[in-house]
């Protein structure tokens, strides 16, 4: 899929938005500036959130518990070591909620199976492509209609 603007990755965000459940993961991975923020952002905003979706690089883990399907947004691009992770919480977090997950190599291959794993990349004059896995789990769900 080719993203032309940042106008289509929000109507995508939307999209993805309305598809979240309690206990889904879906991680973004693609180079530096290729919009998995922006894409975060949008799916934030189109569940609810009103306020600032500030890149959680540094904070690692951004809850956001006041959702109607609370969102827990996170950043993986700090960690050293994939046994980071189990001090966060994420799955706990995954009892009560859903996880967007940028740079989740990170966490090592084997984190999260059941994950709809999206990857953006560069494409030409500024758009970006987009291409997936599909889990069982997202089967039905992706890619939306």
């Amino acid at each position: 899929m080719i993203l032309a603007d940042e106008k289509e990755t929000q109507a995508l965000g939307h999209q993805l938005a309305s598809l979240l459940r309690v206990g889904d993961v879906v991680t973004l991975e693609g180079p530096l500036g290729v919009g998995k923020t922006a894409l975060s952002r949008a799916v934030l905003h189109a569940v609810g959130h009103g306020g600032d979706v500030p890149s959680p690089t540094f904070a690692i883990v951004q809850p956001y518990d006041d959702l109607p399907v609370p969102i827990w947004h996170c950043d993986l691009y700090r960690l050293e070591d994939p046994s980071e992770l189990q001090e966060l919480g994420l799955d706990e977090a995954l009892d009560r909620g859903a996880l967007i997950v940028e740079w989740p190599a990170k966490a090592g291959a084997a984190a999260w199976p059941q994950a709809l794993r999206l990857l953006l990349d560069f494409a030409a004059e500024g758009q970006r492509r987009l291409t997936w896995e599909v889990p069982a789990a997202w089967e039905g769900r992706w890619p939306p209609a």
